[in-house]
C-alpha cells in the first residue's frame, strides 16, 4: 500500500509542469488591476522554455499545442497563433539543449531573450498584418522585458522542483 501511494505522488509531481501550464493559460493573469500599468509578463513562455530545455521530455509538443489553443480561446485570438508561438519556443529550447556542451544559466537566459524577441515579433506581426489588430508597443516592450527578467527568478524555482523530481525518481 505504501509503494502505491508513493508512485501516485511521483506521478502527480511529474505532471506539475503540465498542470501549471494549463492553469496559466486558463487564467490570463495581469497585474494591471494593481495599478502597475505596464507590469505584465508571459509566464507560459518562461514555463515552456525552461521545461523544454531542462525537463527531459516532461512537456510534450501535443500538450503545448493544446495549451496554445486554449490560450487563444481565453484571450480571443484566432486559433493556432499561440500554439505556433509556443511550439517555436519549444524548438528554440530543444535547439539550445542540443548544441550546449556546458549548461549555463546566463547563456540560457540570454538565449531566452533572443527566443522571446523572435517569437513575439512573429506573433505580433501575424496579428497586425493578417488580423488588423492594434498593438501597444510600450506594453509589448515591457512585457518582453519583464518576461526576460523573471526567467532568471523562475529558473531557480523550477530548478529546485526539477531536483526534487529527480530525487523522487531515484
Amino acid at each position: 500500500m505504501f509503494f502505491s501511494k508513493l508512485s501516485i505522488s511521483r506521478k502527480i509531481l511529474s505532471l506539475g509542469p503540465i498542470i501549471l501550464l494549463y492553469i496559466s493559460v486558463l487564467n490570463e493573469f495581469d497585474f494591471n488591476y494593481l495599478t502597475f500599468k505596464y507590469f505584465s509578463f508571459n509566464f507560459p513562455y518562461i514555463l515552456i522554455f525552461y521545461w523544454s530545455l531542462k525537463g527531459e521530455g516532461r512537456l510534450s509538443y501535443v500538450l503545448v499545442f493544446f495549451a496554445g489553443l486554449i490560450n487563444d480561446v481565453v484571450i480571443g485570438l484566432p486559433l493556432g497563433i499561440s500554439s505556433l508561438t509556443y511550439l517555436l519556443i519549444c524548438v528554440f529550447a530543444v535547439y539550445l539543449r542540443n548544441i550546449t556542451l556546458r549548461p549555463s544559466l546566463i547563456k540560457d537566459w540570454f538565449f531566452f531573450l533572443f527566443t522571446i524577441l523572435v517569437t513575439s515579433s512573429l506573433f505580433y506581426s501575424i496579428v497586425v498584418i493578417f488580423f488588423n489588430a492594434k498593438v501597444n508597443y510600450y506594453e509589448l516592450l515591457f512585457n518582453v522585458l519583464f518576461t526576460f527578467l523573471l526567467y532568471y527568478f523562475f529558473s531557480y524555482i523550477f530548478g529546485y522542483y526539477l531536483n526534487l523530481l529527480r530525487r523522487t525518481n531515484d
